[in-house]
């Protein structure tokens, strides 16, 4: 990554709005040559989860679901329709708990509220699953991209989450590729000269929370945001997203840790 970029650019892509079954590549194509827009080498696309997830045809009709036993007793429990949440027992890696109106899941290896699944932007009675692959997603997006415009390119499958103790949104990348995502910053200097000894820069997600700026939330219609000029180290790869062991997060070992000792504290009584 070079430190000397001190600006980049940032082009809202509005399409209409994106079906199931639908050429997501194809609409991107058509809406860049509409904007009069043609991404050149280092470009970097950033693609909201819900519009890749509908094209994939991830929209599920809620009423053709049907809740377990366990899914009416946490729907109850948190205030969530329960038929999505059988869903989202089914798309999540676990339950932590949660509030009303969302469950607290590990989904595709990270924190996600509902496993991911989205009802804002979905037509009336269904909802999105994130995309089953969001790594295969962008690569496969990446590739014909850089066939269509000869030159190398960048891709993210994102998302938006809110932050612990934090009032709104910010972005999370779920699929790369193209790039590097998350940069080793260990072992630089800061200004006073000092080494780093524990910085990792999340290239991948800072890049999509900027793009949330110009997404939005609600109708914008912008499912896609283009970077020029991003500090990024390009990569002819589709790379992992580099996750941490629960027990090492600073967040999540402390309510690990709160449970043993709460287990414990059962134990002695």
């Amino acid at each position: 990554m070079s430190s000397e970029n001190t600006s980049i650019q940032m082009f809202g892509i509005k399409t209409p709005i994106i079906r199931e079954g639908d050429d997501i590549v194809q609409i991107l194509e058509k809406a860049l040559e509409e904007a009069g827009l043609v991404p050149i080498d280092g470009d970097v696309f950033v693609l909201a989860e819900s519009a890749v997830g509908t094209a994939e045809r991830r929209a599920v009709r809620l009423a053709s679901v049907t809740p377990g036993e366990k899914a009416k007793v946490l729907g109850e429990q948190y205030g969530i329709d329960p038929r999505e949440m059988e869903l989202v027992l089914q798309e999540c890696d676990e339950i932590f708990g949660g509030v009303p109106g969302a469950a607290l899941t590990i989904t595709k290896g990270v924190l996600a509220p509902n496993a991911g699944i989205d009802a804002s932007n979905a037509p009336e009675g269904y909802v999105i699953l994130l995309p089953e692959d969001p790594r295969k997603s962008s690569e496969i997006i990446r590739g014909r991209l850089e066939q269509r415009y000869s030159c190398r390119l960048g891709v993210i499958i994102g998302d938006s989450r809110t932050q612990p103790l934090r009032l709104g949104c910010s972005g999370i990348a779920l699929g790369v590729s193209g790039f590097v995502p998350v940069e080793d910053a260990r072992g630089t200097d800061d200004i006073y000269g000092k080494p780093l000894r524990i910085t990792y820069k999340a290239v991948a997600d800072n890049l999509v929370s900027a793009a949330e700026l110009l997404m939005g939330e609600a109708g914008e219609r912008v499912p896609c945001v283009l970077i020029r000029g991003a500090p990024v180290s390009m990569i002819n790869e589709s790379p992992d997203m580099p996750t941490i062991p629960m027990e090492g997060c600073m967040y999540f070992g402390n309510i690990i840790k709160g449970r043993l000792e709460d287990k414990n504290c059962e134990k002695n009584v």
